[in-house]
């Protein structure tokens, strides 16, 4: 009875990696049984035993092999599988990304186990695993029943859970690290990756401050309001869907289900109608704003403060204003 948390490579400097080892801890702890680290790829030893003591690791298991320098879905799929087979969990946890959301309904697949997506919460219920997930789109949260008599692949959404050493992890012991070998030879991948959108600068995921805009800007031009506004607040300028998708800012600042999850202290979204999709991405936010111009937009049911009203002509005065 074995819970894994699972990780590619090198621990995520975004926190994501404390996170998933936070949640897996809390987890093996409720269900008073022992805890793995796996880490799939090459990645440097002295961080994984920094991070695994500080967090109350006592083992990792380490996949050091070429192939999964790269996230590559075909072999990590393999490689996870045959891991499993060796040392069968129940259950293994992992941080839902874009990678792993093609790796863990696959995996599952293999090991004949359930899957669960977009997950914000574990509780034990005696035999059972009880998770809260996200459903419909971020509309809503549903919490599911998982038997105990088969395995359980979970990935757990960024930002769900905040990370948390326990209180003895100074007084923990280094963490003893075992060697995996796979073979990986067989596997040829049928998806190459071309090219990855390289992100600079601060991430939405870690901002405290947000402002966002949608479709009520207008036209691209007005994007520029956002961008002032979000700097004058000391935040970061993000945006919706629908503008992203017409070109008027770039992918990496998108909101929303398909985009980025964040969990800042206030959200600005300004012109944005506040369709499900979006609001799965910032939800989160301590405290919400909002300005549209319409005043039965759904946006003003998850917020806490509204302004009816253009936001074009609002974002420049409130900028203003702040100077």
């Amino acid at each position: 009875m074995t819970v894994v948390a699972c990780t590619f490579g090198a621990p995520a400097a975004s926190g994501e990696t404390e996170e998933l080892l936070t949640v897996a801890r809390k987890l093996s702890a409720s269900r008073e049984t022992a805890l793995r680290w796996l880490v799939a790829g090459p990645a440097p030893r002295p961080q994984l035993e920094e991070l695994a003591t500080a967090y109350g690791i006592t083992t990792i298991d380490h996949i050091d092999d070429p192939e999964l320098e790269a996230v590559a879905p075909d072999a990590s799929v393999e490689a996870l599988a045959q891991y499993c087979a060796s040392r069968p969990p129940a259950t293994l946890l992992l941080s839902q990304t874009f990678d792993t959301r093609l790796v863990a309904p696959r995996l599952a697949g293999r090991l004949n186990a359930t899957v669960m997506m977009n997950a914000l919460d574990l509780e034990v219920a005696g035999d059972a695993l009880l998770v809260t997930a996200s459903a419909y789109g971020g509309d809503t949260r549903a919490v599911y029943e998982l038997p105990g008599d088969r395995p359980h692949v979970i990935a757990i959404m960024p930002n769900a859970t905040t990370p948390e050493p326990p209180p003895d992890a100074a007084a923990g012991a280094a963490p003893v690290i075992e060697d995996v070998a796979v073979d990986l030879s067989a596997v040829e991948e049928r998806i190459r990756l071309v090219e990855r959108n390289a992100e600079e600068g601060p991430r939405l995921e870690d901002a405290q401050i947000i402002v966002s805009g949608g479709r009520g800007l207008g036209s691209a031009g007005n994007f520029a309001l956002v961008e002032e506004l979000a700097e004058a607040l000391g935040g970061l300028a993000a945006a919706s869907r629908p503008i992203v998708d017409d070109g008027w800012a770039d992918s990496a600042r998108q909101i929303g289900l398909t985009g980025k999850i964040a969990r800042p202290a206030l959200y600005i979204a300004a012109g944005i109608s506040g369709a499900s999709q979006h609001m799965a991405g910032c939800a989160a936010a301590k405290t919400i704003v909002a300005i549209n111009s319409d005043p039965d937009a759904p946006i003003f049911r998850y917020a806490r403060y509204g302004v009816v009203g253009d936001c074009v002509e609002l974002l420049g005065e409130l900028t203003r204003a702040l100077r």
